[in-house]
């Protein structure tokens, strides 16, 4: 017979493990001698200690979820009760006890953290409704709108409420951003006049567009494209929802050629090219007139430089939206320093800056002589009195006059 401190095997082979309980037979050897069988039960034993380690490391240094985690404790307690092994299994259940503490310890922060995620979301969520309600009443069309929008993609990116708030705060931001489109579409309304003749103008360029979409006739056809597209930039702006299916439409007839005689005359590319290297110049010289301090010289540099673009003809077509978009860039800002210009030589402003001006300057005359008139009189604290606002007359005339100068 041979034992250990937590086994023994007696005469018969049997093999015993010693617990709080009494001896628990766990097997029988009878191959070998006692000592053998012995270190055969106990490497079982370090077979459980080793998987209790390793799903301690689990819990303790990776997100394993609670009710993975206790599930495999409790697979490993039953294999613990039901061991056919030789060591301490008390100590192997206290370590499990203790790694339960554990995961509902860790279970308790998580349920902390995500009720402090959800109250940072619902403040988060919050100060996006009350900045959208603001915006809602804003009469800066397109900042406002732009920013409607990322304030929509931060609202998806946070994590939702429970459903009820959620649906309250989405309710009332749904509501202001509704009150804005609303708002937005009834401003733009009275534009609808001069875009629906853009429209019409626009559906017979595309009409024709789409008629010599399948002409052989390369060469008139073309040039005939080119003075289709100087009358459709002629035309002006169509209703957005039209522009873009007009647009579609128009650019699409011209590819349909455009890609035929380009399967027909692939040789061609060479030339395209060179005409990109040339659109590519003619673009770093339309943004050097960028930005405009003379804003007559540089429509005119800008006509010469967009004619010659106009001759120079096709670039690949893989390039066209990168080198236009730049060359739109351009003739936008000169569009929004004219529209500038124009505002500042506006006539009847300029008419009642001067008016304003006119009454100013006779308000401060009439001060001036009732100040002279005051110290004449030896009446000095009338005098200082008047002189005060003598002095915020004459502010706001220097003002005036410096606005008013502005308009020559």
């Amino acid at each position: 017979m041979s034992s250990d401190p937590w086994g023994r095997v007696d005469e018969t082979g049997t093999v015993y493990v010693r617990t709080a309980d009494g001896e628990k037979e766990v097997g029988s050897w009878q191959a070998g001698s006692p000592d053998e069988a012995l270190a055969y039960y106990e490497r079982k034993y370090e077979g459980l200690v080793v998987e209790i380690g390793l799903l301690e490391r689990r819990v303790q240094t990776t997100d394993l979820a609670p009710k993975e985690a206790l599930a495999a404790i409790e697979h490993l307690r039953t294999s613990v009760t039901e061991a056919h092994a030789v060591g301490d299994l008390a100590a192997l259940g206290t370590r499990l006890d203790a790694l339960v503490a554990l995961v509902d310890t860790r279970r308790e922060e998580r349920r902390a953290q995500r009720a402090k995620q959800s109250e940072e979301a619902r403040g988060a969520k919050e100060k996006l409704v009350a900045e959208a309600e603001e915006l809602a009443e804003s009469e800066q069309w397109r900042t406002a709108g732009e920013r409607l929008r990322a304030l929509v993609d931060t609202w998806k990116g946070l994590p939702r409420l429970d459903r009820k708030a959620d649906d309250e705060l989405w309710h009332r931001f749904s509501h202001a951003r509704s009150v804005f489109s609303k708002r937005r579409k009834a401003h733009f309304a009275s534009l609808d006049a001069q875009r629906e003749e853009a429209r019409r103008t626009k559906e017979k360029l595309v009409t024709e567009a789409q008629s010599l979409s399948d002409s052989t006739d390369w060469g008139p056809t073309a040039a005939r494209y080119r003075e289709l597209m100087t009358e459709w930039k002629a035309a002006g702006r169509a209703q957005r929802e039209a522009e873009d299916d007009l647009w579609n439409r128009f650019r699409g007839a011209q590819d349909v050629f455009f890609a035929a005689r380009g399967e027909v005359f692939a040789e061609r590319d060479s030339e395209q090219r060179e005409n990109l290297a040339r659109k590519e110049e003619l673009v770093v010289e339309a943004e050097k007139l960028l930005p405009v301090s003379d804003l007559k010289s540089a429509r005119a540099a800008f006509r010469s430089i967009n004619e010659r673009w106009e001759a120079i003809g096709h670039v690949p077509r893989d390039a066209r939206p990168r080198i236009e978009g730049r060359m739109h860039t351009v003739e936008r800002a000169l569009q929004e320093s004219e529209e500038a210009e124009w505002r500042r030589t506006n006539p009847e402003v300029r008419a009642r800056a001067a008016g304003l001006t006119g009454q100013l300057q006779a308000a401060v005359d009439k001060l001036r002589d009732q100040v002279d008139a005051a110290r004449a009189a030896g009446n000095n604290a009338k005098a200082d009195k008047l002189q005060s606002e003598l002095d915020g007359r004459q502010a706001l005339l220097d003002a005036a006059l410096k606005g008013l100068g502005e308009f020559r």
